[in-house]
């Protein structure tokens, strides 16, 4: 998506980059809020140390995923459907693609990270605060499109692809070390709670 959604394929497509991006923010922030205040509310019914032993759980299988010490978990094989960028406006496709990066498990997942952040809005035990951290989790999954703004060329799609595969390797550091957090955080309540 990363490719498609750039200056240089919105003004292929007679869209304007900026359009397409905040409605992609939006709708991503909004499935991330719709899949929260789902599973806070789910966290509502289950007992207190469910959610927080399956944040734990999924909090060391990720930080085990990342260490490349771990390489399975639960995923499928589905994209977003590519046709829609010829098919739609810009901000059509922007919401669309963006309410399926935010809820996270309709499409490939490429890191368990997700489950933890999943764990984390059933242990809010709340709707209100299942969406709001569905929200900001899907709000962040979706700023990586904020670094193809300058790709205007061919050339630079390249380069900015190149960064990211550079970057590769501490994002997968980053996600270890947060999990590896919640996984202390969530050893500790569960001690307060059992």
């Amino acid at each position: 998506m990363l490719s498609s959604i750039t200056p240089l394929g919105e003004r292929g497509r007679a869209s304007r980059w900026s359009v397409t991006v905040t409605a992609h923010l939006l709708g991503s922030a909004a499935g991330g809020a719709v899949l929260g205040l789902l599973l806070g509310t789910a966290g509502l019914l289950l007992p207190t140390p469910v959610p927080l032993a399956a944040a734990l759980l999924a909090a060391v299988a990720t930080v085990a995923a990342e260490a490349g010490r771990w390489r399975w978990f639960p995923s499928w094989h589905r994209q977003v459907d590519e046709d829609w960028l010829h098919r739609y406006r810009g901000w059509v496709y922007g919401v669309g693609y963006g309410a399926q990066l935010g809820v996270g498990v309709v499409t490939i997942v490429t890191s368990p990270v997700l489950y933890v952040a999943m764990a984390l809005m059933a242990a809010t035990a709340g709707p209100g605060e299942g969406a709001v951290l569905g929200a900001v989790f899907g709000l962040v999954r979706a700023l990586p499109l904020l670094t193809v703004r300058s790709v205007t060329t061919p050339g630079r799609l390249a380069a900015v692809h190149r960064r990211l595969e550079r970057l590769a390797p501490s994002g997968r550091r980053v996600s270890a070390v947060w999990s590896a957090a919640v996984a202390v955080c969530s050893l500790v309540l569960l001690g307060g709670v059992l």
